[in-house]
């Protein structure tokens, strides 16, 4: 008996490694050369700059996603999705990220779509900054089925002590910008699922929301990684909070950053069309349409008021749509977030 007659083949996880370490390189930044073939990923605080810093760790994954990433032969952007979902987590609590590890399992490996996947994720962290200095790839046979994979992602991130942002310093008269999503980013795919099999669409054909583009394509759509320009805005010297929304929306993600003697109250924004098709395709409420998806929104940015032009225009020059999206206000007996005329 051999390991590969059971399943796994050792000759291509090694030819894998070999084949995504200029992969790894190119996401070296201050503080970690990116190099893979340790047993552990190394980082240098001190190289980066930091004099008193506190870690802040994050991990999560793409979710169901993936079974639209399969079923659609599209996998070279859900390893910037799982990036996205790490990394935007940990600028909400005002720090850096630094670097990340990713996992990646599956029943038998296939080379040519790890690679792709890995791609990505290199891609995310080049949009973050971060160095990817480790990971693991699993070949598990038995546990998944062929061609099905999952993945999970591993970052940390710095702030120096005392700029961590906790939410204690959101105050009533808060402004609260939205900075734009470009679709659904990676949450709510089971239903996404759900309403693409009651419509009787195929990932090959025409986006119903996107005359021209293959349904698969339009939605997956990496998630916005907003990173520089939330670090940048906090050079800015007003922002109270950030919220990344993902699953829970506006309404159970930006309670999270205020006490609960406010609220938000919240005005109406542009969404990407995907949502409105979502909605009347599926029969989606709208209270199950703001609690499952972005609805256009990928973060949100409590801002003092006096800061906030200045704000928006260091996330404009980032290149992030801003939105002006409410206030932060005394909460009574109401929801912690209240929408258009409720508000």
């Amino acid at each position: 008996m051999t390991y590969r007659n059971a399943g796994v083949d050792i000759d291509a996880g090694n030819a894998l490694v070999e084949a995504i370490k200029p992969l790894a390189r190119s996401t070296r930044r201050p503080g970690a050369d990116a190099t893979l073939g340790g047993f552990g990923g190394l980082f240098d605080l001190k190289a980066a700059g930091f004099k008193d810093p506190v870690l802040v760790a994050a991990t999560d994954g793409v979710g169901t996603k993936l079974a639209v990433a399969s079923a659609a032969n599209k996998h070279d952007t859900v390893g910037i999705d799982l990036v996205a979902m790490c990394v935007n987590d940990l600028v909400v609590q005002g720090a850096e990220p630094l670097f990340f590890l990713d996992y990646f399992a599956s029943g038998r490996l296939d080379t040519g779509i790890a690679e792709a996947v890995v791609a990505g994720i290199a891609e995310g962290c080049r949009q973050a900054g971060c160095a990817l200095i480790g990971g693991e790839t699993a070949e598990m046979p038995g546990l998944y089925a062929d061609g099905d994979y999952d993945l999970a992602g591993f970052s940390v991130g710095a702030a120096e002590r005392g700029a961590i942002l906790t939410g204690d310093r959101v105050r009533e008269g808060d402004a609260i910008l939205g900075l734009a999503s470009n679709g659904v980013h990676s949450n709510g795919f089971s239903l996404v699922r759900r309403v693409v099999e009651a419509a009787g669409l195929d990932y090959a054909d025409e986006a119903p929301f996107a005359p021209g583009s293959r349904l698969g394509d339009s939605l997956l759509v990496p998630t916005r990684i907003y990173v520089k320009a939330c670090l940048a805005a906090l050079g800015v010297g007003g922002v109270r909070a950030f919220a990344h929304i993902t699953g829970g929306g506006v309404t159970q993600n930006l309670p999270r950053v205020f006490s609960g003697d406010l609220a938000a109250a919240l005005n109406c924004w542009p969404a990407p069309a995907v949502f409105e098709w979502l909605a009347r395709a599926g029969g989606i409420e709208m209270q199950e349409m703001r609690r499952t998806f972005n609805c256009g929104i990928g973060m949100a940015v409590i801002v003092a008021p006096d800061a906030l032009s200045q704000t928006r225009a260091v996330l404009e020059a980032h290149q992030e749509t801003v939105h002006e999206i409410g206030r932060i206000v005394a909460r009574n007996s109401g929801p912690a977030v209240m929408y258009g005329a409720d508000a």
